[in-house]
C-alpha cells in the first residue's frame, strides 16, 4: 500500500478509499444493469439497449479509477523480464515506466479534452438515451489527470 492508501490519522477519508469506493460502486451498478437487462429479455423478449451506453461509460470509469489505484499502490501489471535479471536496475526501469506512463496518460487527458469538447461544442448526443455525449467523454480526461497525479506522486516517492 502506498502512504496516500494508508488510514488517515483521525479517520479522515483517504484517496486510496475513495478510489476503492468508486470502483465497487461501479461495478455494482454495472452488476445490477446487466443483471436487469439479462432478465428482461429472459422473461419478455425486450432488451434494455440504453443500458449498454450506461455499462460502457461505468467501464471507463472503473478502469481508468482502477489504473489510478494501482499506480499508486505499485499493482499494475509489470514487465520484469530485465529487473529480475539486474535487481540493482529495478528503481531506474520503475522511475522510467512511470514517466512512460505519465506521458501517456498526459496524451489521453489533452486528447480526451479536445474530445469532450467536441462533443460539447457540436452538441452530439448519445446514440440510445439521447443524452449530451460529452456526459460521458468527459470522464475520460478527468480521470486521466488523477492518474497524472498519481504518477507524480509515485515519481516523487522515487519510483516505488
Amino acid at each position: 500500500m502506498s502512504e496516500s492508501d494508508k488510514a488517515a490519522p483521525g479517520g479522515k477519508l483517504t484517496l486510496g478509499a475513495v478510489e476503492r469506493f468508486l470502483m465497487a460502486a461501479s461495478m455494482g451498478v454495472l452488476c445490477l444493469l446487466t443483471m436487469a437487462n439479462v432478465l428482461v429479455r429472459y422473461f419478455t423478449d425486450i432488451s434494455f439497449a440504453f443500458t449498454e451506453e450506461i455499462s460502457v461509460a461505468l467501464l471507463v470509469v472503473m478502469t481508468l479509477v482502477g489504473a489510478s489505484h494501482a499506480f499508486a499502490s505499485n499493482h499494475h501489471i509489470a514487465i520484469t523480464f530485465f529487473v529480475d535479471r539486474r535487481p540493482a536496475w529495478q528503481p531506474a526501469v520503475r522511475r522510467f515506466a512511470a514517466f512512460c506512463s505519465l506521458i501517456m496518460f498526459g496524451l489521453l487527458a489533452w486528447y480526451g479534452v479536445l474530445m469532450a469538447w467536441d462533443d460539447y461544442s457540436f452538441e452530439v448526443t448519445s446514440p440510445s438515451l439521447g443524452v449530451p455525449q460529452w456526459w460521458y467523454t468527459v470522464w475520460l480526461p478527468l480521470l486521466s489527470v488523477l492518474i497524472v497525479m498519481r504518477l507524480l506522486a509515485v515519481l516523487w516517492r522515487g519510483g516505488k
